[in-house]
């Protein structure tokens, strides 16, 4: 007979964002359902060699858990991000909410309820063994590169649909990247959810300089980068990879390796398996003795798989473009207890999830409520009209151009004090991260 477990609080992955919930809501003493035998998410399970953290990792930490060594210029590898996050599961007791190796694979509507709110039930938990790996080209291809070395190293072709804009530091022509993007001043050159018609004019007359910031940094990228050499050039403004979190650095050696021979490039809109390998829509072939498909994910099937009739009808809004409807990236208004950590994403994912995650605890200990359905509908509707104006890839639902008005409106629902610096000058041009919501968040508690 399965072991049944009654618990206020169920939280399915013990990746970063079912860490971080784990946390905040230790006081409820949350199950944690881990369909794998160990914590990190992707980061233990989709990590190659040579896979690292793209961004510094004092913009990848816990408010409240520091990285050691934390001002340490070099990205993390992927193993000292799991050393990482085991240390911080360990410092907070995570461990003993978690249950291993328990797949999700059906939640329902308890039946027969006494209670004014509607309960689920997590119906179906398998016990298993092993993971799933999902792919990252760029990674894959160095990997490949990188393994098929001497005469004999055959090489590896990335078959491209759509160019990207990559990235090789965050440094653009000698100065820092987060000035371009990630302080008050540059994101102020950008719409953002409530801003008002004064803000809206103001974004309109600032638009020059906002695609004169694409532009500078693009140049850069042509001018370090052999892009036009490999066809690699996108054909879209930097802005747009940017609005939808589809930046990426580029590993030290992938050029190397491409001049080697040992990376080749295909651009292609589609493909199919022909005998012997691929075959592409201008009629040629490629012969391959291994298809790898580093394609990515559907997030929102593998909800919509395990959610009943009709919330996982409510996973999109007609109006939104295919967009899941989410408020303050966490609460879709149609699906009553419920929350979706992780699924917005940010040019910082750890910091997002983490404040989210704070936000929820706070709401679920009755600190603040919920705005009305009509008024969570429409503060969704306003970011995804934005998100649409901003880049043609909005439907991966990215907040990066409006990350720190994002973060002020949740302060302002918990009731916290929105700027966080202590002078105007560190407020308009320094970055924001995670340490900056640490103080007030121990004052509070």
């Amino acid at each position: 007979m399965a072991e049944v477990i009654f618990s206020k609080i169920g939280i399915i992955g013990g990746g970063i964002s079912g860490l971080a919930a784990a946390k905040e809501l230790a006081q409820y003493e949350p199950v944690v359902l881990e369909a794998t035998d160990s914590i990190g998410g992707v980061w233990k399970h989709c990590s190659f060699r040579t896979t690292k953290l793209q961004t510094p990792r004092c913009d990848y930490e816990f408010s409240d858990f520091p990285w050691p060594l934390r001002d340490n210029s070099s990205f993390p590898s992927y193993a000292e991000i799991l050393d990482y996050l085991s240390s911080y599961a360990t410092h907070f007791d995570l461990f003993k909410f978690i249950k291993f190796n328990s797949r999700v694979t059906q939640i329902r509507l308890a039946t027969d309820q006494p209670h004014d709110k509607p309960l689920w039930e997590v119906a179906a938990v398998q016990t298993i063994n092993g993971s799933t790996l999902v792919q990252s080209a760029i990674d894959l291809a160095l990997e490949c590169a990188q393994a098929n070395q001497g005469e004999e190293g055959k090489s590896c072709t990335m078959v491209v649909r759509t160019s990207h804009w990559i990235v090789p530091h965050y440094s653009i022509w000698g100065l820092p990247f987060y000035l371009f993007y990630s302080t008050r001043f540059s994101q102020f050159l950008h719409q953002r959810p409530n801003q008002g018609a004064l803000r809206n004019l103001l974004c309109l007359l600032l638009s020059p300089a906002r695609k004169a910031t694409s532009k500078l940094i693009e140049s850069y990228l042509l001018w370090k980068l052999p892009l036009v050499k490999y066809g690699l050039k996108p054909d879209h403004p930097f802005e747009e990879d940017y609005a939808s979190c589809q930046m990426a650095i580029l590993p030290d050696t992938f050029f190397s390796e491409a001049d080697k021979g040992k990376i080749n490039f295909k651009r292609a809109s589609s493909w199919w398996f022909s005998e012997g390998g691929v075959e592409f829509d201008d009629n040629t072939k490629l012969e391959a003795d291994l298809v790898i498909l580093a394609t990515g994910y559907d997030g929102k099937k593998k909800i919509r798989d395990v959610l009943p009739q009709p919330f996982c009808s409510f996973l999109e809004f007609p109006s939104s473009g295919g967009m899941m409807p989410l408020y303050r990236g966490t609460i879709n208004p149609y699906i009553p207890n419920m929350a979706f950590m992780g699924y917005v994403e940010s040019v910082s994912n750890l910091h997002t999830s983490e404040i989210r995650c704070k936000w929820l605890a706070r709401l679920i200990g009755g600190k603040f409520k919920l705005p009305s359905m009509e008024k969570m509908v429409e503060q969704i509707q306003t970011e995804a009209e934005i998100m649409k104006k901003t880049t043609r890839f909005y439907k991966r639902t990215c907040i990066s151009t409006f990350s720190i008005n994002h973060s002020d409106e949740i302060c302002q629902e918990m009731g916290w004090t929105s700027w966080r610096k202590k002078t105007w000058l560190a407020e308009a041009f320094s970055p924001y991260n995670s340490r900056d919501y640490q103080q007030q968040d121990t004052a509070a508690n």
